[in-house]
């Protein structure tokens, strides 16, 4: 599907073709497959103190670091893997952010094996829908939805997931529309969660 090159976009989305692909195509679109929900959870947290632009421009790497973001392979990754990817200039090299997309697989399988999902789990936190207008400067960097699924993901043992990342994850992945008021995309957000079956 093309974009119509003259459209109003949210102002993040900038002048860059790959940031606006993301932002035309992926932000705010509801998802509830595991392994993207996975993927992107373990990117917000490797943006955490980073501009996501940085993030999109590695996210093959990052992929082929982290076996697809498989959630089995991952989890039985270990020191040795560590160590490797501390040597890849493909990523970013973080140690406690390599070792924490590990051990959120563990946790992650934990998950699925008491929710049946990872969507299910992450879907029971989609808050209400915000009345009024959204426009830029109103959107929060995080919300009590946000404040409590980091809190409860934080009790679960998984890092690098505080409420701003935990939000960031939310806007990103549709549980919540956060495309400005005029920008193109806002209705066609609005009309994929309405159509969206939310998993149980």
């Amino acid at each position: 599907m093309s974009t119509p090159t003259e459209v109003t976009r949210c102002s993040w989305a900038g002048s860059d073709a790959l940031y606006q692909h993301y932002h035309d195509r992926e932000w705010g679109r509801p998802v509830t497959d595991d392994t993207r929900l996975f993927e992107k959870l373990c990117l917000e947290g490797f943006q955490s103190g980073l501009a996501w632009i940085t993030i999109l421009r590695k996210r093959e790497n990052f992929r082929a670091a982290f076996h697809g973001f498989d959630l089995k392979q991952v989890a039985a990754m270990d020191d040795a893997d560590i160590e490797r990817l501390l040597q890849d200039a493909g990523i970013i090299r973080h140690r406690g952010k390599i070792a924490s997309t590990i051990n959120n697989a563990k946790r992650a399988l934990e998950l699925q094996q008491e929710f049946g999902s990872l969507a299910a789990y992450f879907w029971s936190f989609e808050p209400e829908p915000v009345k009024g207008p959204i426009v830029s400067g109103s959107i929060p960097a995080e919300t009590e939805a946000s404040k409590a699924m980091s809190k409860d993901l934080r009790k679960r043992g998984f890092s690098f997931v505080g409420p701003t990342t935990s939000y960031a994850f939310m806007q990103a992945m549709g549980l919540v529309n956060d495309h400005v008021d005029g920008c193109f995309c806002r209705a066609e957000t609005a009309a994929e969660r309405d159509a969206l079956k939310r998993p149980k």
